[in-house]
């Protein structure tokens, strides 16, 4: 079953009660694969860049001695022994072999290359036969022999690769090596020093520059004193010193509110809402928010229309943190930094986070994007370069959206000594009217502004008056990164709905039949996508129950246990589609957030997910993530190794999988999916990543395969293998004193 994701149909795991069928890829990790072909315009091509598998004669025969058994688990798994071992043991439902038993392998140079050019004067001669057969088929039975043609096709290819890589020698295949200490914390793209040096400055030294030197091709080391954080909701209120980058100095003298929000405890930094040690807490300051909007608490603010807040300088995410149980999502943005990050924290207390700057770029988001947004005490400097900051946080907010701002320049009194601040509020306040903004509120030091929901003030301002409006080829829904523009955009958008409009929270993730039509969706097709997920989320988690739990005891007889809800907090979906995974994953109760990634390769659903009320971006997986190392939780990408083979050719399946590797937490989960071709090439490369990997076969279709990861904590790992090298060792001298 599958449902149409614009244009592309989304696979579908088969419901709970179907079969499975499983190769254990990777128990023990195989240290002799190699990866990282490129990327080119095809499948074809792609498939010899990137297979990495060695196959040896006995390989091929044991593939047709698998067996199959039954689990007391929903599925039913297949495991096959892909190598010349015969050690084999069952692990909670598990049936365990050596799928990479070191072979032989014949390095005569010259009698490789005659079995190569044998082969393909053998392949040419077979393809040409059978396609003068297959032109002499009658239509009817054209299809199926046509479709079984390509598959053997495939393999051929496969088969030719594996040859080639053979002929490389031994040396070609080995493990990624660690990278050096000082990668530990390696964010790509964003060098401050390396900026400074070129002469940026003027906020431009923290822009995002991609070049040649900003991909690592090696896996980053977590601290040596990293410890797995504290589920949710504890770890949104106590994290370890150790997993992060900063010092006790930083956290003893953060400056602002939302910083002010935190104290050392030994080896943990503890977050506090409400705390009698500061001067202001968190939810005095959500409340005073909300009744300068004109809402009784800060609880109404989804009826108010408010679901998604991008919070500008976020301090350490205490704001996001405090709306979450209200049912809003909070994304922080800031500057990349290299110490004390705010991003870097608010990822490991479970909250929403990237890296950006917008002293020169647009923001990865489309106009239109958010509810409300929020800047406190932030640095940025809204009165330079003509106000055009300003008129960004315009751009990304929704019409009938609100502009908080908490700033030490702000209700600045005329009787003022300082001329300097009070130019500055005097600048933010005139600028905000000609943008058309509504001032709702002042309080102490804060501002509450409101975007109008009617385009009809823009028209109406004086000749001359503020920044004029986008003209429609620079009003565009794709802005990776674009230069920012001095024009107020989003104002020719279809999506142009004041939030007050919208349905609320949690309504507002199925959109209407008129809402989907702005976005070129049938409602048919959103709604079988919708379903189609459900269901796929429900197996995931059923799916993950013997992994995880693999390595705890179970009596005979006892049910596999089911994951619990709070076993991931922070999720990555490489290639969001309609935004469908995460819709379900909440549906279920996961007690998750969602990065929605839209590949710039892809069809553009970003406003689409926004507009359901999740949280997303844009990007190029050819580039790096704009966040820091061990962030995330579980990675999960639908169909995206088959679109970087269509359309990238500027990166290879090794790249990618480096990233994934740095972005993922250690005991974190990557589920992949896509073609079978493909998947078996992901799965070689896991292997040379030293990752955990298995892979599934979905019964309901042949062409499609999953692959089910989990990233080890190496320092945990390395002791592992010290005791069972000792316990062997131990019982090699008792076999041989027993021998004398």
């Amino acid at each position: 079953m599958t449902g149409n994701s614009g244009g592309r149909s989304i696979p579908v795991i088969v419901p709970v009660n179907s079969i499975y069928l499983i190769k254990e890829m990777s128990r023990p990790l195989h240290r002799g694969v190699s990866g990282g072909g490129r990327f080119s315009g095809n499948i074809q091509h792609y498939l010899e860049d990137s297979q990495m598998k060695i196959k040896s004669d006995k390989e091929v025969l044991d593939k047709s001695e698998q067996a199959t058994f039954t689990l007391r688990n929903p599925f039913q798994f297949l495991f096959s022994e892909n190598s010349s071992s015969k050690q084999v043991s069952i692990e909670n439902g598990f049936l365990l072999s050596d799928p990479y038993a070191p072979s032989t392998l014949r390095n005569h140079h010259m009698l490789t290359l005659l079995l190569q050019l044998s082969l393909v004067v053998i392949v040419i001669l077979g393809l040409a036969i059978s396609s003068l057969w297959a032109i002499s088929l009658t239509p009817a039975s054209r299809s199926p022999v046509i479709r079984g043609y390509r598959r053997l096709q495939e393999q051929l290819v496969s088969d030719l690769w594996d040859i080639g890589e053979l002929s490389l020698g031994a040396t070609r295949f080995k493990d990624s090596e660690f990278c050096s200490p000082e990668f530990e914390n390696f964010v790509p793209c964003f060098n401050v020093t390396e900026n400074l040096e070129l002469g940026l400055i003027e906020g431009k030294e923290f822009d995002r520059r991609c070049g040649p030197m900003s991909k690592q091709n090696c896996l980053i080391l977590a601290p040596p004193k990293y410890k797995i954080p504290h589920r949710w909701p504890t770890g949104r209120d106590v994290i370890w010193i150790d997993n992060v980058k900063i010092t006790a100095q930083e956290v003893l003298s953060s400056g602002s509110l939302t910083k002010r929000m935190m104290m050392l405890d030994e080896d943990q930094i503890s977050f506090s809402f409400a705390s009698s040690m500061v001067d202001d807490n968190i939810e005095d300051y959500s409340h005073q928010i909300a009744e300068m909007i004109g809402l009784r608490n800060v609880s109404y603010l989804v009826q108010a229309g408010v679901r998604t807040v991008l919070d500008i300088g976020c301090g350490y995410g205490s704001l996001g943190a405090h709306l979450f149980p209200k049912q809003l999502i909070t994304m922080c943005i800031a500057n990349y930094e290299s110490s004390g990050s705010q991003v870097e924290i608010a990822l490991e207390r479970g909250l929403p986070a990237i890296v950006g700057s917008f002293a020169s770029k647009q923001l990865p988001f489309p106009s239109l994007s958010f509810d409300m947004i929020h800047s406190a005490w932030d640095g940025v400097e809204w009165d330079k370069k003509d106000g055009i900051y300003l008129i960004e946080v315009d751009r990304v907010l929704r019409p009938g959206g609100y502009f908080v701002w908490t700033s030490p320049f702000a209700n600045m009194p005329a009787s003022d000594h300082d001329k300097g601040k009070i130019n500055k509020w005097d600048f933010v306040l005139n600028f905000a009217k000609d943008l058309c903004w509504d001032l709702l509120s002042q309080q102490d030091k804060t501002v509450v502004w409101k975007k109008p929901s009617k385009k009809n003030c823009y028209a109406s301002r004086k000749h001359g008056s503020g920044p004029l409006i986008c003209k429609e080829g620079r009003d565009a829904e794709t802005p990776y990164y674009h230069p920012l523009e001095a024009c107020i955009g989003g104002t020719r958008s279809r999506r142009w709905i004041p939030i007050k409009e919208r349905a609320n929270w949690p309504s507002r993730a199925i959109l209407s039949a008129k809402e989907l039509a702005v976005h070129g969706v049938l409602p048919d097709d959103f709604m079988e996508e919708t379903t189609n997920w459900k269901s796929t989320v429900r197996d995931y988690w059923s799916l993950l129950s013997p992994l995880i739990f693999s390595d705890h005891p179970k009596r005979p007889g006892d049910e596999d246990p089911i994951p619990p809800d709070y076993m991931v907090r922070n999720v990555l979906d490489m290639n969001a589609h309609l935004g469908g995974f995460n819709s379900a994953l909440l549906d279920a109760g996961k007690s998750v957030w969602v990065m929605n990634v839209v590949p710039i390769i892809g069809v553009n659903h970003l406003p689409l997910i926004l507009d359901r009320g999740f949280v997303g971006v844009l990007h190029d997986w050819c580039e790096s993530f704009p966040t820091y190392p061990r962030t995330y939780d579980m990675v999960h990408a639908d169909g995206l190794l088959s679109l970087q083979a269509v359309k990238q050719s500027r990166c290879s399946m090794l790249d990618l999988f480096y990233e994934i590797d740095r972005l993922l937490r250690p005991e974190g989960w990557v589920i992949l999916r896509d073609t079978t071709s493909l998947i078996e090439s992901a799965r070689a490369i896991a292997s040379r990543l030293k990752w955990e990997a298995r892979v599934v076969e979905v019964e309901s279709n042949n062409d499609e395969k999953l692959l089910v990861c989990q990233k080890p904590t190496f320092g945990q790992k390395k002791k592992v293998q010290g005791k069972l090298l000792a316990d062997m060792d131990a019982e090699s001298r008792v076999i041989t004193q027993k021998v004398k």
